[in-house]
């Protein structure tokens, strides 16, 4: 019996868990072991709504796995020893496996800045975002920090319920777009009421931020700005960031025997490493997956391909920019606004289980994804 351990079940833990299920389906020689911290699947992508009050669905992973072999187990991963290929969960038991898929993701980093984390709202997850549209009252004065793709949607959807809002950030928002698609998202975030603020971040206090030495007030702090791995797996490689090093066909550099995957790897291209998003994490998750199913049938590995192809952003429920990408992430002339890009961003970043379903049933087909992105193998 060879025992695949599966580590997270995000976008691309979930990946790999459905696409291997796929692959070694009718085998009595191969168990897949998938571990989570709970039995929610979280839509990362949707937390920002949930954050705002508005709801959103509740996909539970014994259902999106029904019938698939998939063993599930639930706890929270608190050590990775590679070398004695095991991994502890925090009720103290021990999980052996001959082979890994680490994908345990990011979370946001409050670290970086005194008092972000004692006073400021996160949303890694569900609970996380439940707890910040809880503390919204009517009158809730609310400042986002940072001003990328996370904190552009999260200012704009407070903002679309009514609350006053503050977006801090070191640049505007939407760079890494082109001016007019740029212009488009300022444009929309003046209409929203959403100011917008530009300084360095130094301290958040328990009523505002200081941003260059002005304290901006506060009711609510939200914290977007940044992610950070969680060292579980000392023994393997990692880089500055904490990520898994990864070699061209998604293994450990030092540990061949695990694979890493979506936030946690450091997956290197031509272009340089993956930053990390469900547009590049499903597909790592799919293509360890077939490596492994590879390695099960006596074959080597195949390197690891992809490229960028687009950055879509809401700006409420009824208003969006896709700025569509070459492979390296750089923006071509082309984008999508306003209702148009509202039915692409929902169309490609709708509920990812018709996808993970079609990994059951046709998961060597698994090539391009509706999340955005380019995989060949």
């Amino acid at each position: 019996m060879t025992d695949i351990l599966i580590l997270g079940a995000g976008y691309a833990g979930l990946a790999a868990a459905t696409n291997l299920a796929g692959r070694v389906r009718g085998r009595d020689d191969v168990r897949v072991t998938l571990v989570n911290a709970g039995e929610r699947f979280t839509e990362r992508l949707r937390l920002h709504s949930t954050a705002a009050g508005r709801p959103t669905a509740d996909l539970r992973l014994p259902d999106l796995l029904a019938g698939t072999g998939v063993r599930l187990e639930y706890g929270w991963v608190t050590a990775v020893d590679a070398d004695a290929r095991t991994v502890r969960l925090d009720d103290e038991r021990d999980l052996r496996f001959d082979k890994l898929v680490y994908a345990l993701g990011s979370v946001v980093d409050t670290a970086s800045v005194p008092g972000a984390a004692e006073h400021a709202y996160t949303f890694d997850d569900f609970r996380g975002a439940e707890a910040l549209a809880a503390r919204l009252t009517p009158n809730s004065t609310v400042v986002v920090c940072g001003g990328g793709l996370t904190g552009v949607e999260t200012a704009a959807e407070i903002a679309e319920r009514g609350f006053t809002v503050r977006l801090l950030s070191r640049d505007r928002p939407g760079t890494g777009m082109t001016a007019k698609a740029q212009a488009y998202v300022t444009a929309a975030l003046d209409r929203l009421g959403v100011e917008v603020r530009i300084g360095e971040i130094t301290k958040v206090l328990p009523d505002g931020v200081d941003l260059s030495g002005e304290i901006v007030p506060a009711d609510v702090v939200v914290w977007t700005a940044g992610t950070r791995i969680s060292p579980l797996a000392p023994a393997l490689t990692n880089d500055e960031h904490g990520r898994i090093v990864t070699d061209r066909c998604l293994r450990s550099v030092s540990h061949p025997h695990v694979y890493a995957v979506g936030d946690a790897a450091a997956v290197r291209q031509g272009f340089g490493v993956l930053h990390g998003t469900c547009q590049s994490g499903m597909p790592t998750g799919v293509h360890a997956a077939a490596n492994l199913a590879r390695e099960l049938d006596g074959k080597q590995p195949q390197p690891f391909r992809f490229g960028y192809y687009h950055r879509p952003v809401s700006l409420g429920r009824g208003d969006a920019v896709v700025q569509f990408t070459r492979p390296d992430d750089s923006p071509r002339r082309a984008y999508l606004t306003g209702r148009a890009a509202v039915w692409y961003k929902e169309t490609v970043t709708a509920s990812p289980w018709p996808t993970y379903a079609r990994m059951l049933t046709m998961p060597a087909l698994a090539s391009w994804w509706p999340h955005g992105g380019r995989y060949t193998r």
